[in-house]
């Protein structure tokens, strides 16, 4: 199965220029043979945490998920994208959903982990744990960002049964060993295939490091990038989850009633 990442430059809150650059992106990796196209964290919006609490009106959500399941089907791709969604608390966090060819939601997933001062003043932590679906006939997960750098939380994907962990993130410049060293330790610990799409450029003030990857289920990267936008490609191959916990059974041989006596 062909993964594509967009690392791209979105603009703040010019909801219309987003679009367009979701949906050329979708139809270049649709004529590549691409079953999905990852796209980063809040990209429909722009990354600008405060702007987007304080600014967007949330009665356009809908449309907007409408407009995004448009693309998806009128390129017959699958997509993951990031927004803000409102609780029936009214709280808001930051999401991402993974749909279909046909522009149908297969998995929602609320963000759980927040970085930094910005995150925690215009957004609420989400809890619900990562679910799986099967795309394509790949067990599938999501989570977002900073939750990726946490080993519980892919784990949490793992355990379920994820084989792929599809990753809508916005890292800023700075902070290299995330995509070139923890994310590979994060594939490898959990043996699954992780697809980590970045914003480039400059957002609102934030300098993004681009540098999307896919690591697979050995710790090796199948596809990185630098720091311009570009579209990232990489060959995910089934079976090499299955081959992997098969070789070294980390997740078959873990001590979950020990490790709960340490407290963790």
């Amino acid at each position: 199965m062909l993964l594509a990442l967009l690392q791209e430059n979105s603009v703040v809150l010019d909801v219309e220029a987003n679009c367009r650059a979701i949906d050329a992106a979708a139809r270049t990796a649709a004529a590549r043979g691409a079953a999905v196209l990852v796209t980063p964290e809040l990209f429909p919006v722009g990354y600008a945490p405060r702007r987007v609490r304080s600014e967007l009106d949330p009665s356009l959500l809908p449309e907007l998920q409408q407009r995004l399941a448009g693309i998806a089907r009128g390129n017959g791709i699958g997509l993951v994208y990031s927004l803000p969604r409102v609780t029936g608390q009214g709280d808001w966090q930051i999401s991402a959903t993974l749909l279909d060819a046909s522009g149908t939601a297969l998995l929602r997933y609320g963000k759980v982990h927040l970085f930094g001062d910005d995150e925690r003043s215009a957004f609420s932590p989400a809890r619900e744990a990562p679910a799986v679906v099967d795309f394509n006939g790949v067990p599938t997960s999501l989570v977002i960002c900073y939750d990726v750098e946490f080993p519980e939380t892919v784990r949490a994907a793992a355990v379920r049964g994820a084989e792929l962990l599809l990753v809508p993130t916005a890292l800023a410049h700075g902070f290299d060993d995330v995509p070139q060293v923890l994310l590979r330790a994060r594939a490898l610990e959990s043996q699954l295939t992780i697809a980590y799409a970045n914003h480039s450029g400059e957002e609102d003030g934030c300098r993004f490091l681009g540098g999307s990857v896919v690591a697979g289920p050995d710790g090796g990267l199948l596809a990185e990038a630098g720091g311009e936008p570009q579209l990232v490609y990489a060959e995910v191959d089934p079976g090499a989850a299955a081959r992997e916990r098969q070789n070294v059974p980390y997740l078959a041989e873990r001590r979950p009633d020990l490790y709960r006596t340490w407290g963790l």
